[in-house]
C-alpha cells in the first residue's frame, strides 16, 4: 500500500521500531525455536534489550502504559505522520493478536499427547508473529506500507486518511 505521500528518513526509523513491542511479545512463544536456533534468541535480546528495560522500569503495567500512550499519543495525533501512525497501529494490532493467541492457548490441556500439539502452535503464534514484525520492519525501512490482510485494513480504518 502506497496510498501516502513519500516519508522520511526519521519517519522510516520510527515507523520500523514500534514493530519491536509486538516481536518482544512473541518472543515468549519461541522456546522450542530458540533450543534449535540458539543464534536467533541472544540476538533478540540484544535488539529488545531498551525494551525489556523500559518495561521492567514500568512495572507491572508496563504494558499496558506503553499501549495507551502509542495509541493516544501517536495513533490518534493528526500531527504526526500517516506512515509512523499506521505502523504504529499495526504493530498494536499485532500485539494485541499475539496477547489473545496467548490467552487463548492457556487454556489448552496439558498432557502427554497434547505437548507436541501445544509446542506445534507456539511456533506457529512465533514464526507469524516473527514474520509479521520482519516484513513490517524491512517494508517501514525502505519507506512502504506493510500489507498483512486483514490487520493493514484495520489499521487503516482506525488511522484514517
Amino acid at each position: 500500500m502506497t496510498w501516502r505521500g513519500s516519508t522520511d528518513t526519521k519517519d522510516r526509523i520510527f515507523a520500523a521500531l514500534v514493530y519491536l513491542l509486538p516481536l518482544y511479545s512473541a518472543s515468549d512463544f519461541g522456546d522450542s525455536i530458540f533450543q534449535q536456533i540458539p543464534f536467533l534468541k541472544e540476538a533478540l535480546e540484544i535488539v529488545l534489550t531498551p525494551l525489556t528495560f523500559l518495561y521492567s522500569s514500568l512495572g507491572s503495567f508496563g504494558r499496558l502504559i506503553v499501549f495507551f500512550v502509542l495509541f493516544l499519543a501517536v495513533v490518534r495525533n493528526p500531527r504526526i505522520s500517516h506512515f509512523i501512525r499506521f505502523n504504529t497501529m499495526q504493530a498494536i494490532l499485532i500485539d494485541i493478536l499475539v496477547y489473545l493467541l496467548g490467552l487463548v492457548l492457556g487454556f489448552v490441556p496439558r498432557g502427554l499427547g497434547a505437548n507436541l500439539a501445544l509446542e506445534t502452535l507456539y511456533n506457529v503464534v512465533f514464526l507469524g508473529a516473527f514474520a509479521a514484525c520482519v516484513y513490517s520492519i524491512i517494508q517501514s525501512v525502505i519507506g512502504k506500507y506493510a500489507d498483512i490482510p486483514t490487520i493493514s485494513e484495520a489499521a487503516y480504518s482506525q488511522v484514517g486518511g
